[in-house]
Formats: structure tokens, sequence, C-alpha cells
């Protein structure tokens, strides 16, 4: 059936120090991979995807879209091929469909199952269960959709097939591209024209491949919208390298002496280029090289070298475009100059963590200070040393962390890593190879 949970619990043990070098490409980008595979189910004819992200969340989707009925050959070394089933042609699956870790599948899933014409459930890990699904259930209730929530709005979601879908002009209170593409893929089955409209900026995968399937988006003085009824036109995807994964060498080569790299074909969309611009405004060397565009995404080269940081007020309006490369952005602030101070971030709350609570945890752990706030932190930059850091299974505070290693005065211990699989498989093996003295180590 779907795909299970990582069930092997597993700490990162890295030594102090060290140099990061060498010229390599970072997994595919997983918000990108997952689109693709539920684009190219519900289109027409077949789709072709390279660079796909071999993760536990994107395998969820795979897995999702088989007990659906859809034909998926792979992933087979970040190809898979998918015989598209058009927007009605979906099965009913046998079972609850299991999403692990993965927040995504989830809330893009409710909008487009919310059209379909038979029963479905969403359950997913521990922690999944724990993140606000209300944020999705209750717009697409106003389009018509019956969907039910576990207690606290919550995980399980039960979805009511059969369902008139109607189109909505919805005003986001906060700005999330996972709910803006939820009901985007929901329009898709309502009648009429479904629009929305977000306080700020948010990642815009979802209306890039759309028109990338042939599917019109619709634009009009910050509203995006689609008309119900269309079609997808199957066809060729390449997966960029995934900025956010890419976020964590930026990171420890600008952190650590002596250090240069060149990460190879990184997604430089303009919604999630926010980690390049505080990082810059902080002091980094990155340089973009050899920019194209590949599938109607934007693509770099970026060469990476290590400097000093100063702190930083982060500008606000950089939050949502960076929302996902905080736990990184946090062990810049701590290596800087200065006090660094985010604020408008209380998104950061309902993460896969409290990535604002167990950053700050996990900082003052290494004898930072860092003093969270209800939107946000301020730390005041200074020497890090070793310890023990509960990365609470947050694939990102694990990677973060393990970073952090290269400026500490002694090994730093990070447990309940399991969840680095989700997003970035290899990330331990890659990291060894490139110069992070990092090694796994089975759960005490």
């Amino acid at each position: 059936m779907a795909q299970q949970a990582v069930t092997e619990e597993r700490s990162f043990m890295v030594e102090p120090g060290g140099t990061l070098h060498g010229r390599f490409r970072v997994p595919g980008d997983k918000s990108v991979s997952h689109r693709a595979v539920m684009l190219g189910s519900l289109a027409e004819g077949e789709t072709r995807v390279s660079g796909f992200l071999e993760g536990a969340d994107a395998l969820a989707t795979v897995a999702t879209f088989r007990a659906l009925g859809v034909e998926i050959e792979g992933p087979a070394h970040g190809r898979v091929r998918i015989r598209g089933v058009g927007l009605h042609g979906l099965r009913p699956p046998e079972e609850t469909l299991y999403l692990g870790n993965s927040g995504t599948s989830m809330r893009l899933l409710s909008g487009l199952l919310a059209g379909q014409s038979f029963d479905s459930v969403l359950t997913g890990d521990s922690s999944l269960s724990r993140r606000p699904m209300k944020r999705v259930t209750e717009p697409l209730a106003l389009m018509g959709a019956r969907i039910d929530t576990g207690e606290g709005g919550t995980a399980p979601l039960s979805i009511r097939g059969g369902q008139p879908l109607h189109g909505i002009r919805y005003d986001m209170p906060v700005a999330s591209a996972q709910v803006k593409s939820c009901l985007l893929l929901a329009g898709l089955f309502a009648t009429g024209e479904t629009w929305v409209r977000e306080p700020a900026p948010t990642r815009d995968h979802t209306e890039r491949m759309l028109a990338g399937f042939g599917y019109p988006v619709l634009r009009e003085n910050g509203w995006v919208g689609v008309a119900g009824g269309g079609r997808l036109q199957g066809g060729d995807i390449d997966v960029p390298a995934d900025i956010s994964s890419a976020t964590f060498f930026m990171l420890g080569a600008t952190i650590a002496a002596g250090s240069e790299i060149i990460l190879e074909h990184v997604g430089v969309n303009p919604t999630r280029t926010g980690v390049l611009d505080i990082l810059s405004l902080m002091g980094a060397d990155i340089e973009l090289r050899n920019r194209r565009e590949v599938g109607g995404e934007p693509v770099a080269d970026m060469r990476i070298h290590s400097c000093g940081l100063r702190g930083i007020t982060i500008p606000r309006h950089l939050v949502p475009l960076a929302i996902d490369e905080f736990p990184a952005i946090f062990i810049a602030a701590a290596c800087a100059e200065g006090t660094t101070v985010l604020s408008g971030a209380e998104e950061l709350r309902v993460k896969e963590s409290d990535r604002i609570a167990v950053m700050a945890e996990g900082l003052q752990a290494l004898g930072v200070d860092a003093q969270p706030t209800y939107d946000g932190m301020v730390i005041r930059g200074g020497k890090l040393r070793g310890g023990t850091v509960d990365s609470h299974g947050d694939h990102r505070i694990a990677m973060a962390f393990a970073m952090a290693a290269l400026r500490a005065d002694g090994p730093v211990r990070i447990e309940r890593c399991a969840n680095v699989e989700t997003s970035f498989p290899g990330f331990a093996e890659l990291s060894a190879a490139h110069g992070l003295g990092i090694r796994q180590e089975a759960a005490e």
C-alpha cells in the first residue's frame, strides 16, 4: 500500500571543525517532485520525470497514486515514468492512504481528492498527525467539499466523494504555498473559476507546472486562479536540485574557514530564493553561474566561498520566501558577529516541529544566546561548543545542526535523525564525501 514511516531511528555524530570542498549536485526539489507525480497522474498521456527526489516524502506521493490506480514506473536513478489517467480516471483506494511525514502530500491531496467520486482517508505519522489541516479543510468546505478531521483539526482526513465543487474567491489569511496549491488543484474539478490571493508571495511551482502541462493559469491584480473542466497533457519534466537541500551546504561552506564548493543545477525560482537574499545580507559569498531555464523552472550553478557573517534584522518580506530554510539561517546567525533578529515567522511554529522552540533549545545546548519569541528569534552570535541536540524528528533541524559542528569546539550529537530520509536521502554520505566529519549511529 502506501509508503510506510521511517522506523529505524538513528543519530548523527559530527566531529568538530573541517572544511567543505568539491563540485556536486544535491537531490531533486521535493516540491517539484511531488507536483510532477500529482499532475502527471492527472494528465492525459505519458509523463517522464528526471531528477526526481527519491526521499520518503516523495515516495509516499508515488505510492498513493499507485493506490489510486495510476501506473508508475520507478523511481530508478531519479527517473519516473507516469501513465496518466486524466482528471477523472483515478480509482477508489482499497485502504487508507498513508503519507508518512509529508505535509505537502496531505494538503495538496486533500484538494485533489475532494473533487473525486469516491471516498478516501488520509493519514500520516505522529508528526504529521499533529499538524494543522483546517487551513485547507475550511476553504475546501466553502467550495462544497465534505472533509472530517481528527480532534483539533488534524489528520486523519476523511474525504467524502461525489460532492459537487464550485469555484470561490479566497483571500488567504496566512501565506502558504500548500494552501494555495490545494485550492487550485480542487479548482480543476470545480464548476466556474477558483481564485486565490496571498498576503505575501510564496513558491509558485504549482502554477508553473500547470502551465507546463498545458492548463491555463489565470492572473488578475494579485489573484491567481484556474477554471474547472480543462485538460492536462503529459510531457517531460527535469526536476532541479532542491534549494532547500542546497542551503545546508551553502551554510557549511560559508561558516567553515577555507571552504569552497560548487553546487550544480540548483533551482533558483524567485519564490524560493529568500535564503540567498538573507545570507547575502549577512555577508555570504554566493555566486550564481550558468543561469538557465529547464522545464519552466530557473536553475543555476552556485559557487560558495567561506567568509565572515554579520547579524542583521531579517526583512519581513523575505520570510515567506525562505520559510523552510530558517533552521540553517539560525545556525548562520549563531556563527555571525552581532545580533540577528527574526520576526513575522509564526508559520515556523507549525512545521514538522515547532522550529522556533526546537532550534532555540538546540542552540542553547551548544552555548548560543538564542531567545525565542512568538513569531521568531533573537540570536547573538558567538562561539559554539559541542553537545547533544534533539532534532525532535525534524529533518531540516537535524541537517542544520550537523553543519553547525563545522564551527563547534567539540563533537555534536544530533538525536532522532531518521526523518532526514524524507527530504535528503544520502545526506550523511554526501556530506562526509565533501568534508564533514559525520557518521550515523543507531539510536541508544
